[in-house]
Parts: structure tokens; C-alpha cells; sequence
């Protein structure tokens, strides 16, 4: 192992954030092992804490933002 961090699996629907529960868009792999959950709200509350503590931040807060793709128009 060189020492680089593991490519972690992008978050899903299923992932809750550790704190309050609702849906996680941030993950906090931890330099011990091991990773934390957090909505936006909560990754941004500890984000600057957890890097200082030498954490990896992986923040998919930009799928907030995205338009949802439309479903074809089904017209018979």
C-alpha cells in the first residue's frame, strides 16, 4: 500500500448523515480508518475540524444543485 486513500463509492439515498439522520452528501474518511456520514448542513459544520484532524472530505453537496433529468413525454 503506498499509503494513498482507497477511491471510495460515490454516497446513495440509503446513507444517512451520523448526526441527524437525513441524507448524507458528505463522507469523512477518517486517518485511523473508518469513515463519517453528514448532510450538507452538518459536513459543513465539521468539515474545517475534520481536515485539520487529517480527514479526506469527499463533498457531493454540488447534487443538491443538479436538475433532475425528465422523464420522455409518453403521449398515446
Amino acid at each position: 500500500m503506498t499509503g494513498a486513500l482507497a477511491p471510495t463509492k460515490p454516497l446513495s439515498v440509503a446513507d444517512r448523515c451520523d448526526r441527524c439522520g437525513a441524507q448524507a452528501y458528505v463522507r469523512a474518511v477518517l486517518v485511523g480508518g473508518g469513515d463519517l456520514l453528514f448532510c450538507a448542513h452538518h459536513g459543513r459544520k465539521y468539515a474545517e475540524a475534520l481536515r485539520a484532524n487529517g480527514a479526506d472530505i469527499q463533498d457531493e453537496t454540488d447534487r443538491l444543485t443538479e436538475t433532475p433529468a425528465t422523464a420522455p413525454n409518453d403521449e398515446r
